[in-house]
């Protein structure tokens, strides 16, 4: 056992393994100027047997969401663009032209990803409440839109804080397609927990691309949060896994951020593999891991279905992640894949900031993308 102070090395090794070992567990130093954990300013501390410590942590992340309103705003412009034509339509609209009107509200809505089946729900919704005199000026269609889109969202996708349970250390573990942007994610959702208070320990669970751990370790650095690599390249991804877990019972982590590789959803070969690893860390912690996350790129639009019903089959996705919607024009895929899948989205990427991974919220995203 070797012990190097953190002072005197930019890295140090605080549980050096046997010479046997496949593992190192390393304790990173932030970087000087770097995003940081605020220790001192974090809303609460994290102690051994604390009483709803991660309910409190999942709802202190929502909270601090609805500050960051402009963020969410910001970074859904896109796609707010491509439905300003709605306000365009309805301005004018008059009874006489309702068909003409639903129908380019239609196209509009296609255009932006929601998807056909959703679409066409949404319309005849407001043509039938039209016609039955419900809805008798623009502005009422328009909030009439406006709620049928949040209710498609909340009645199948309501619990999207994190679910993380009542025991330590919780484990969440993040999956998905090659650069989809997992490890960025990971590293992210790491920098928001633990300025919550959260002590956080990172998996290099990427055993398949090369720069994979190098890129997670930086991660590490930036957020000043701890790690587990794998010291072989031989070493499978189930064992990094359950070495990390393992640590964090052991060492009293609050989180357990397990990265896996990226793999394509019809390579039947890598995704027994996440099997493996999920039931790896079972046998660590019975019933974790609490969360596995599916990291959806958002600019694939709909194409993003087929990926998420399989790994939903496969592993049991628990929320998904959907990043970089602020390059895109589609976020209306955010409602399409909700209602297909009954899976909450959790968070959503909306810039490239450490501080731009936010905790979704439906009521937000909905007045994001309707003027």
């Amino acid at each position: 056992m070797a012990t190097i102070s953190a002072s005197l090395a930019r890295f140090c090794v605080i549980s050096r393994p046997s010479s046997n070992s496949q593992y190192i567990l390393f304790n990173v130093a932030p970087r000087t100027g770097t995003p940081n954990s605020r220790t001192g300013s974090a809303r609460f501390r994290c102690s051994a047997g604390q009483t709803g410590f991660f309910t409190k942590l999942g709802r202190l992340i929502k909270e601090k969401a609805k500050s960051d309103v402009e963020k969410v705003f910001s970074g859904f412009s896109k796609t707010r663009n491509n439905l300003a034509v709605i306000d365009e339509l309805l301005l004018y609209w008059n009874l006489a032209d309702t068909d003409r009107v639903l129908d380019e509200l239609e196209e509009a809505l296609l255009v932006s990803d929601f998807g056909p089946k959703i679409t066409i729900k949404i319309v005849e919704n407001l043509r039938e409440d039209i016609f039955s005199g419900k809805l008798k000026s623009g502005n009422e269609i328009k909030e009439a839109l406006k709620r049928n889109v949040l209710e498609l969202l909340t009645s199948k996708g309501s619990k999207t804080e994190l679910q993380l349970g009542f025991r330590k250390p919780a484990v969440i573990m993040i999956v998905g397609v090659n650069g989809g942007g997992k490890t960025t994610s990971l590293g992210k959702l790491a920098y928001k927990l633990k300025n919550e208070g959260a002590k956080i320990l990172m998996a290099a669970g990427d055993t398949f691309r090369a720069a994979a751990s190098d890129q997670l370790e930086i991660w590490a650095e930036r957020t000043g949060c701890e790690i587990v690599m794998a010291e072989s390249e031989k070493a499978k991804a189930s064992s990094v896994l359950s070495q990390a877990v393992k640590k964090g019972k052991e060492l009293g982590f609050d989180v357990v951020l397990c990265d896996t590789s990226g793999r394509l959803h019809t390579n039947y070969s890598l995704m027994e593999e996440l099997i493996s690893c999920k039931k790896s860390v079972a046998k660590v912690i019975p019933g974790a891991p609490n969360e596995i996350l599916l990291v959806l790129d958002g600019t694939t639009g709909l194409n993003m279905l087929p990926q998420a019903r399989e790994f939903n089959d496969v592993v049991g996705v628990t929320g998904l992640i959907l990043t970089k919607l602020d390059g895109s024009a589609r976020g209306g895929c955010v409602v399409s894949v909700v209602d297909e899948l009954g899976i909450p989205v959790k968070f959503v990427g909306v810039g490239e900031g450490v501080e731009d991974l936010q905790p979704f919220d439906a009521d937000a995203f909905v007045n994001a993308i309707f003027m």
